[in-house]
């Protein structure tokens, strides 16, 4: 009896070492790639939503890791795709709703050459086209091939989570 009490602790932990890998969150995975002694040639950020109001979350959420990012890797690459019905907030008819994600978007590809592209396959669904949002929005053919894409050349993908406090 007395050693199966002293072994209590080493099971629970055995047991819940699977469980804690799971509860990783966006800033765990930017700081192992900021642990690594030498760059990855990029990180992609996925970003889908099924919320109109994600990228309120999310894009400064890119900002902020990107900026951890070229802070410690200057020269890393860095793409944003969305492809959830978030990405309608980056239309030009939403600059005003959406003005804060409007100001990091057209910062983040304009002053840090971060694309930002949303999937032209998921606006068509909705009747919208490529010139339904701004030009520093890049609308691609198909979002999932355009993260492929990124993850071909050596990019590493983080898919952006809800943070709790934003549910």
């Amino acid at each position: 009896m007395y050693r199966a009490i002293l072994l209590l602790p080493f099971v629970i932990l055995t047991i819940s070492i699977p469980f804690l890998a799971l509860a990783n969150n966006d800033q765990d995975e930017i700081d192992t790639i900021l642990n690594l002694k030498t760059s990855p040639f990029g990180v992609v950020f996925e970003i889908v939503e099924g919320d109109d109001n994600a990228l309120r979350w999310a894009i400064p959420q890119v900002a902020k890791f990107s900026a951890q990012l070229k802070a410690k890797f200057p020269d890393i690459g860095i793409a944003v795709v969305t492809h959830g019905k978030e990405q309608f907030a980056l239309m030009t008819q939403d600059k005003g709703k959406y003005r804060a994600v409007h100001k990091i978007v057209k910062s983040l590809t304009q002053n840090q050459d971060i694309p930002v592209h949303v999937c032209g396959t998921h606006a068509s669904w909705f009747g919208k086209k490529k010139e339904d949002f701004p030009s520093y929005v890049d609308v691609t053919p198909a979002a999932p091939t355009q993260i492929r894409h990124y993850e071909d050349m050596g990019y590493e993908k983080i898919v952006l989570d809800q943070p709790q406090n934003h549910q």
